[in-house]
């Protein structure tokens, strides 16, 4: 069976890696790319890197018909996304790569994103988007809230950790390195290459990053009561990837055994050697998520690393992998292609 999907927003560079990975996929057929700004142009005119396939020209929103369409992907900007997803139809299924029904709290949103949410009948029906946490709810969803990446990143380096009682859950520090694609498409004077290169910098500093309200959520409702970690992330000058260093109090060697249990059946995690750590270099371009554990030389603590590529398993991979299992595909479809080297 064919399925017909739409990507709302995609001239961005999530909506560009959607189109890449599902012109993989043995059973999706994209029907409609919108793209406000470009309507009417073509999807080679936008990314050369994808003039071999044969694309529908780009279009507005409302000149697609979602009557012929069996799911749609929202590569759109925060705040956009839930203005044009509270009035697409009931029944249409949607995995949405915004922000805004990431956090189920509105109040949480106003806060963390400035602004009243717009689609509070949508906000309540919607599933958080992490695939290897979520995935029975996930199958059985009308909307999707993919993660951001560096939220989906840290969860993949303590979920498991927090829900197993391993760490001392008021001494975790999670020190985040992520990739330039990671804040988009649109012109920035401090992304030009020259303001950016050979340099890196700390930014959102003293937990200011709206990503820690995911982390908030999350791991507080995994715990059963207020966590909250210490989250700085870090530009860094590369195209794709994000490694998350994570300084825990607990025992390596468990921590290390709960992570080989968690995701010992999971096809997109894998976890490394003890003591060996990933690279970002070795997921690039790929829907997996490599994890290293090594002791510190301080007794009783532990270093957890983490690297995923950020447009792929940060955002369009996943994306992806939640449409397969809405859609009743096998969750791997389309995704397991090895990551690009060197």
């Amino acid at each position: 069976m064919t399925h017909n999907v739409a990507i709302l927003g995609a001239s961005g560079y999530t909506g560009a890696e959607l189109i890449r990975l599902i012109s993989q996929h043995p059973n999706i057929t994209i029907k409609a790319l919108a793209a406000e700004r470009k309507a009417g142009m073509e999807m080679a005119d936008v990314f050369p890197h994808l003039r071999h396939l044969s694309l529908p020209t780009l279009c507005k929103i409302d000149e697609i018909d979602f009557s012929q369409i069996d799911l749609c992907f929202c590569a759109l900007p925060h705040k956009t996304s839930q203005e044009v997803i509270a009035k697409l139809p009931g029944d249409l299924k949607i995995v949405d790569l915004s922000a805004d029904f990431r956090l189920r709290d509105p109040d949480a949103y106003q806060k963390w994103y400035g602004n009243p949410h717009a689609a509070l009948e949508q906000q309540k029906e919607a599933v958080y988007g992490l695939t290897e946490f979520y995935r029975d709810e996930i199958r059985s969803a009308r909307l999707v809230a993919g993660t951001g990446c560096n939220a989906a990143t840290g969860q993949f380096a303590l979920r498991p950790l927090i829900a197993a009682g391993v760490i001392d859950l008021d001494e975790i520090i999670l020190d985040m390195k992520c990739a330039v694609s990671g804040a988009g498409r649109a012109l920035k004077e401090n992304l030009l290459h020259a303001e950016l290169s050979e340099g890196y910098n700390a930014y959102a500093i003293g937990g200011t990053h709206r990503h820690q309200g995911e982390f908030d959520q999350e791991f507080s409702l995994l715990a059963g009561r207020p966590v909250q970690v210490q989250f700085t992330p870090h530009l860094l000058p590369v195209n794709r990837g994000i490694l998350a260093t994570t300084y825990v109090k607990g025992d390596a060697q468990k921590i290390y055994e709960t992570f080989a249990k968690a995701y010992a059946d999971e096809p997109f995690v894998e976890l490394l050697p003890f003591g060996e750590a990933p690279s970002t270099h070795h997921v690039r371009g790929s829907n997996f998520v490599h994890i290293g554990v090594t002791g510190d030389r301080i007794d009783g603590r532990a270093i957890v690393i983490v690297a995923l590529d950020n447009l792929t398993k940060g955002s369009s991979g996943q994306a992806l992998q939640n449409a397969n299992l809405m859609l009743g595909e096998e969750e791997t479809a389309g995704l397991m292609m090895a990551p690009l080297f060197p």
